[in-house]
């Protein structure tokens, strides 16, 4: 299978392939795309179809839920149930940017998409092209990192395509990733902790606590 790079403007991306791009996501494929991290796989968490695809590419355990972009709070509020202050909080602080949030689902988010663990994971992006894409398709899209479980994360289109290649059909080109840190992980799930960090990327957890300590 021939792999087709579709080059997007990083700062300005243009809406013709802007449009391409959510069109084939809302089609069913799984695209290769950057993130304002590294390079995810993007796919509609709502055709369980591409979701399967997304765990064939990766060679991923079906026991590890899939983090989603999103374009707000308000499309966080459909994805889930009745959100705490916490997310509020952290929402306004951190998004758009490397924040990722774990929630308590709602029932119309698929099992497969949340591993059967009834959490999902959200995260708002800073750059241009995946906010662009998500706000075009008009759905949240997958985002979990567009490499083999257990290898490295991918920061362009070309080790993309090196790394997983024919088992993907779309990449899209936008450059080098801004940043070679994963998204700093909250989990908000856990009612008597409130918050806790399950992973520290590019956003400090003391960055985070002292957040919360002056709240």
């Amino acid at each position: 299978m021939r792999v087709e790079i579709v080059k997007i403007n990083p700062e300005r991306p243009e809406s013709s392939l802007i449009r391409y791009a959510a069109d084939q996501i809302r089609s069913g494929e799984v695209l290769g795309m950057p993130t304002d991290t590294f390079y995810g796989l993007a796919a509609d968490p709502f055709n369980l179809r591409a979701v399967d695809r997304v765990y064939e590419i990766k060679s991923r355990s079906r026991h590890k839920p899939l983090s989603l972009l999103i374009e707000g709070v308000d499309q966080a509020e459909e994805l889930t149930q009745p959100l705490p202050e916490e997310f509020h909080v952290l929402a306004r602080r951190f998004w758009p940017g490397p924040l990722t949030i774990i929630c308590k689902a709602s029932s119309r988010l698929p099992l497969k998409v949340t591993a059967n663990t009834g959490n999902v994971a959200l995260r708002v992006p800073s750059a241009p092209i995946p906010l662009a894409v998500v706000q075009a398709a008009q759905i949240p899209i997958t985002a979990t990192s567009a490499n083999l479980s257990g290898e490295t994360e991918c920061t362009t289109a070309l080790a993309v395509r090196d790394q997983l290649e024919d088992r993907i059909a779309i990449i899209v080109d936008g450059g080098t990733s801004p940043r070679s840190v994963a998204s700093t992980i909250v989990d908000l799930t856990d009612e008597d902790a409130r918050w806790r960090v399950i992973r520290e990327g590019a956003i400090p957890s003391h960055e985070i606590s002292e957040f919360f300590a002056r709240g």
